[in-house]
Parts: C-alpha cells; structure tokens; sequence
C-alpha cells in the first residue's frame, strides 16, 4: 500500500496510523499528527480503492451503501500491511492509534470490528458502522474517540450513536465529541482529540 513513514523521537509512544477521507492521500493527515503527538512516529496510508480517480480504502454501491465483501476484505489487506509495516520500520505492532476521517475512520472501525489486537485505540473522524450484525472481537479497555456533526448530512447522527453502543457492547472504552459543522473536520474536533489522546495514552 502506498505510504508514508516517519520515525517519532520518542519509540515507546504509539505509532499514529493516519487514514484519509474519500479523495484522499496520504499527505493529507500529516498536518493532524503534530497536534495529537510530536513525538510519536507517524504511518500515514493510501487507500487501494479508486472511486471514479478518487482513493478510498474500500468500494461502496452508493453513498452510504458498503460493499461489505470488499470492505472485509481491504480491513483484512490493511491489517496485514500493518503486520509489514511494523517489521519493516520496527515499530511495535501492537501498539498503534489510528487516526480516521470518513472514510479513513470508516476503516479504523472496521479494523475494530475484524481484529482483536489490530489498534491500540482509534480517534474516529465522523464515521459510520462499518457492519451489522457480526460479533465484535473482545475490546476490553480498547480507547475509542468519535468526533461526529449532529447535522452531518453524510453520516447521520444515529450511525455515531449505533456505533458508540456496538463498540461500547464489546468492552471497549467510547467518548463522543459533538459539533454542528456537517461533515467538516474542524480544529475544535482535533483539539478535542488531543486532549483525549494525552489524557489516555501521554
């Protein structure tokens, strides 16, 4: 998978796995990693998927609509390169935070649903549940941050709420941050995320 690494000073921290929204790249996140940790190294992925030219981590039939063959499949090719990636830049493997906006996030949580030990925790930039009615892995303490918009117009409310519940079902540990900005990542979102990340993993 097409990607970027760069080392952190400080190897004990997480490795911050970035991962774009539709239409992204790899670039596209690094400006957020600074503000969530300096120190810590940094994986920023392309997604494999093309979407009339525009990268995504996995095909949809409409907006909204998953192709959950392909979505199990491209978690499956994303958790495996993180196996890779994690030999090749001799990070640890069991110790990464992704960083997900919309698509990206959509992603992350899937990683969540499909892998035990897949994340260390996960800052979801409004995303939507990824599947229903599977059995998630056991997620015991797992630090979950969603950022969601109440009048998002592509990820509706109910989703950010279902997936908090799924999540919560399975043990791991959810907040929510709320905001009335759409679909937009918005510096407020950020902030509030490295508040969380200090408060769960500095």
């Amino acid at each position: 998978m097409k990607h970027i690494f760069h080392e952190g000073k400080d190897k004990t921290k997480p490795t911050l796995l970035l991962l774009h929204g539709t239409g992204g790249t790899e670039s596209d996140l690094l400006p957020l990693a600074p503000h969530i940790d300096e120190n810590a190294s940094v994986l920023s992925v392309r997604g494999n998927v093309s979407e009339n030219g525009m990268p995504r981590f996995f095909r949809r039939l409409a907006e909204g609509v998953f192709d959950i063959e392909d979505l199990i499949f491209r978690t499956k090719e994303l958790n495996e390169f993180l196996d890779e990636a994690a030999a090749t830049y001799s990070f640890e493997r069991k110790n990464i935070v992704a960083i997900g906006y919309s698509n990206g996030a959509n992603i992350a949580a899937s990683l969540l649903f499909h892998y035990k030990d897949a994340l260390k925790g996960a800052i979801l930039h409004h995303p939507m549940v990824p599947r229903r009615g599977i059995e998630l892995p056991e997620l015991t303490d797992t630090p979950v941050f969603i950022t969601a918009g109440k009048n998002d117009p592509i990820c509706p409310a109910q989703e950010t709420i279902d997936l908090q519940g799924l999540l919560q079902h399975a043990n791991a540990n959810v907040e929510v941050h709320w905001e009335n900005n759409g679909h937009m990542l918005t510096g407020t979102e950020v902030a509030a995320a490295a508040q969380w990340y200090q408060k769960n993993f500095s």
